[in-house]
């Protein structure tokens, strides 16, 4: 084998951009994925993820990229990366099917020689106790003397415009010394820090204790949102002034809940070890995520009360959300904290439409809703506007200028009333 052929098994937020970075650094990459019609789309040169355009998929097939739904491309491979989707699954225990059906094919087609690496969140000890089974007894080789298996947790911003794969250092630790080494000489060739861990165990937890950070900072600033209202205290003059403070404070700002696939997820992985393994809570995630959950309820409630001021019921009321998206200037909704919002304000009698520049249709449970083209004319309509995502193409001070009644749940409104 060439010592330059990788496989990256799940073409989504994580693998396709890694595929890139791959390909640019010269390896010829592809692309496994169960989706034919993903596969086909990416092989006419369409992207689906926010941070490669067409012209990103393009020139990486034009680097020898390649995606395809036939598993016996790991054959010829000399690394394989496995980033598939790890959701959660039944009582909120992790679903590791994924995992499990990439591992299967990845075992069924491996030869001695091969480096295999996950990098779909997990809890820790699954790369040792779930994975490398898997393709010991599907292959028939042994992990650590046919073939090197390691843990390198994904650490992927969408819609970044500092940190890419190149500049954001990678962790790596594998099931023994060689294992780490053949992990940090493949990413080496396109990542400028790459650093090794102990082992598989201790890179995972790493992952999970980065998103567990943020996961209960969020709450904390949630909370304090709260009762900061009730205080009459401005609770985003209050984060600016403690945000001068050069040493010893993070900036971290509340919010209608927390969405994307890491904060309101992974933090329960390493919740659910702790429980399954030691039989007692990781109290912190749990109460954060408490906290996280109750935030559009919350909205809910402080939507009804300003609509109240104005002697308008909810029920009956024309809201209009702006902004459905998880994070600011990008199209992924996964776990966005608009749906809960939207699902509460109708259950209480609220007519709901929406508009984001990135988002052409949203559904709910409940059923469609309505996006609105003319931003202008449907902000003046509204009974009430709810900044859900603050897009940077929305003039936020221009809207809360014609809106009968704004809450801006992000803290970019000009008028301190307005915002959450």
């Amino acid at each position: 084998m060439s010592g330059k052929r990788v496989t990256v098994v799940g073409q989504g937020y994580v693998g396709l951009p890694l595929a890139q970075a791959a390909a640019r650094a010269g390896w010829t990459v592809r692309g496994l994925d169960i989706t034919e019609s993903l596969v086909n789309s990416l092989n006419s040169g369409s992207s689906h993820v926010d941070d490669l355009s067409d012209g990103d998929i393009r020139e990486m097939l034009e680097n020898g990229y390649r995606a395809t739904t036939d598993p016996g491309i790991v054959a010829d491979s000399d690394v394989v990366v496995i980033c598939v989707p790890t959701p959660l699954g039944d009582a909120g225990a992790p679903d590791l099917g994924a995992v499990k059906g990439a591992s299967r094919n990845v075992g069924d087609n491996l030869r001695p020689g091969t480096t295999v690496i996950l990098e779909s969140t997990t809890y820790p000890g699954t790369t040792d106790s779930i994975v490398r089974p898997i393709l010991e007894e599907a292959s028939g080789l042994v992990a650590g003397e046919d073939f090197t298996l390691a843990y390198s947790p994904e650490r992927i911003d969408p819609g970044s415009r500092k940190y890419g794969i190149r500049n954001t250092p990678k962790l790596m630790g594998g099931i023994d010394d060689e294992s780490t080494r053949a992990a940090v000489g493949f990413y080496g060739d396109f990542v400028d820090d790459p650093v090794p861990m102990h082992g598989t165990r201790e890179a995972e937890t790493a992952k999970l204790l980065e998103n567990t950070f943020r996961h209960v900072n969020i709450a904390l600033v949630n909370e304090m949102a709260k009762f900061c209202k009730e205080l009459d205290i401005d609770i985003w003059e209050a984060i600016r002034g403690a945000s001068t403070k050069p040493f010893g404070f993070m900036k971290f700002t509340p919010g209608p809940g927390v969405g994307g696939h890491c904060i309101p997820i992974d933090p329960n992985y390493l919740s659910y070890e702790v429980r399954d393994k030691l039989g007692y809570p990781f109290r912190f995630v749990e109460l954060a995520q408490e906290i996280n959950n109750s935030m559009p309820r919350y909205i809910t409630d402080r939507v009804s009360e300003l609509l109240n001021e104005h002697r308008k019921p909810l029920n009956g009321s024309e809201v209009l959300l702006l902004g459905v998206t998880y994070k600011a200037n990008i199209a992924d909704q996964r776990e966005s904290p608009a749906r809960p919002v939207a699902e509460l304000l109708r259950a209480r009698g609220a007519t709901i439409r929406f508009h984001d520049p990135m988002v052409e249709q949203w559904s709910l449970d409940s059923g469609e809703i309505s996006r609105e083209s003319d931003l202008d004319s449907a902000v003046r309509s509204a009974d009430a506007v709810v900044v859900l995502q603050a897009h940077e193409t929305y003039d936020l001070t221009g809207l809360a200028n014609v809106a009968k009644i704004m809450l801006d749940t992000r803290g970019k409104a000009p008028d301190p009333a307005a915002r959450l």
